[in-house]
């Protein structure tokens, strides 16, 4: 299928995929919903930044683990039943969430939530995928397009309720997701799965391939760089809830178009890990850039759109590179770089508003470019093991998008 059809099929879809595409825009709005709310919590509940920012920590690192047995879990019961428990553990937790009266409480809830992103995103792809029109391409086009959609919303939509009482993007989740429940538990109807286990060890062997060691390792330290940049930039940019929000609306606009649109055209165009080693030495650049003008919003918000231009590259082309570096089953080797990955996520939070406290508000930038810069001479080193995701043809690019999930977006 050409790249016309692919654009006008992906509009014809049936129901179900409609469904499960509008709980995925959900499920990434969960990434950015509670930025533009992190200085209100702190000061509501009367909690540190470093506190406060472990509402990421809880939510990336159980996503990340869960992330380990989500394909043994899903390969068992099947994708619907994963699909439901997942958004409706989201529910749950994010209704627990709203309603709790200390940051202790929200960050473990967060964990819970963490817990149903992980089952729910693990399997979405699959799901749309399996019932879509108009082939694979279509399909991954729309789950891409739901990935940047969430991405950019979540923060307008925590900026928007967070005006309101920091409670409120909580809640806004809650009504989103149980219409999203509703929607895939009448919609997404269908013939029997057939099912085929995966082995509980399948994605821990798969960290033992070199290819993807390397790429996993790479990642962990990029996500270092990637949540700096969307968790700890709230603190030094002084907005409110709405400035905040419109800041990483505009990341996250920033993130999709490239991601959706300039990763593809560069894969034309370039090797993939040419892409990747560009990339991340100017996110570096970027980082560096963004700490020596954090004091400065204006130029702030400026590096941090750039950022956002720059991390919507990497998502889809470290996602390119996952999927042909091993022969394993996609979902194996997904599974096992996002667990890796996330806990980049998770520890990047808390360690930059440590460095804040300890220091000042240019360090912890510091900090993420110097991870970014790890991650770029991992790849550098790992060149020659890595010279099978070049060898693939870059219009391969519609098949392998199956890891593109929160850590993706993150």
């Amino acid at each position: 299928m050409n790249k016309a059809e692919t654009t006008a099929s992906i509009w014809r879809q049936p129901a179900q995929v409609w469904a499960v595409a509008f709980a995925s825009v959900v499920a990434f709005m969960g990434i950015g919903l509670v930025d533009p709310i992190l200085p209100a919590i702190a000061d509501s509940l009367a909690a540190t930044p470093t506190e406060t920012e472990l509402l990421f920590t809880s939510y990336l690192l159980v996503t990340g683990l869960a992330m380990l047995v989500t394909s043994w879990i899903s390969s068992r019961i099947g994708a619907k039943a994963t699909l439901m428990i997942g958004l409706a553990l989201i529910i749950v937790f994010a209704l627990a969430s709203a309603l709790s009266g200390s940051v202790d409480a929200i960050i473990g809830f967060r964990a819970g939530w963490g817990l149903g992103n992980a089952l729910f995103i693990s399997t979405a792809l699959a799901t749309i995928v399996g019932s879509a029109s108009g082939g694979s391409g279509a399909a991954i086009v729309l789950y891409e397009a739901a990935l940047g959609l969430g991405i950019a919303i979540g923060p307008l939509l925590g900026g928007l309720l967070g005006e309101v009482s920091w409670r409120g993007p909580f809640f806004g989740v809650v009504v989103l997701m149980a219409i999203a429940f509703i929607a895939v538990l009448t919609l997404l109807r269908g013939p029997a799965e057939k099912r085929e286990p995966v082995p509980f060890s399948a994605p821990f062997k798969a960290l033992g391939r070199p290819a993807l060691a390397i790429l996993a390792v790479a990642a962990l330290f990029y996500n270092i760089g990637f949540f700096v940049l969307l968790a700890f930039s709230p603190f030094p940019l002084g907005f409110g809830a709405m400035g905040i929000g419109l800041t990483f609306f505009g990341w996250g606009v920033a993130l999709a178009i490239t991601s959706i649109w300039v990763a593809p055209w560069m894969m034309r165009r370039m090797s993939r890990t040419a892409i990747i080693l560009t990339v991340l030495t100017l996110l570096a650049a970027d980082l560096v850039a963004a700490g020596f003008v954090a004091e400065t919003a204006p130029a702030l918000v400026t590096f941090i759109i750039i950022g956002g231009l720059l991390l919507g590259v990497m998502n889809t082309v470290l996602t390119e590179a996952v999927m042909e570096a091993t022969d394993l089953p996609r979902s194996v080797a997904s599974s096992a770089y996002s667990a890796v990955r996330f806990i980049g996520g998770a520890m990047a939070p808390p360690i930059a508003a440590l460095l804040w406290h300890a220091f000042n508000s240019t360090v912890p930038y510091l900090f993420a470019a110097a991870s970014v810069l790890i991650a770029t001479l991992t790849v550098f080193l790992g060149r020659k093991v890595l010279a099978r995701i070049d060898d693939e043809p870059a219009d391969a690019l519609t098949e392998d998008a199956e890891a593109i999930t929160v850590g993706d977006a993150g």
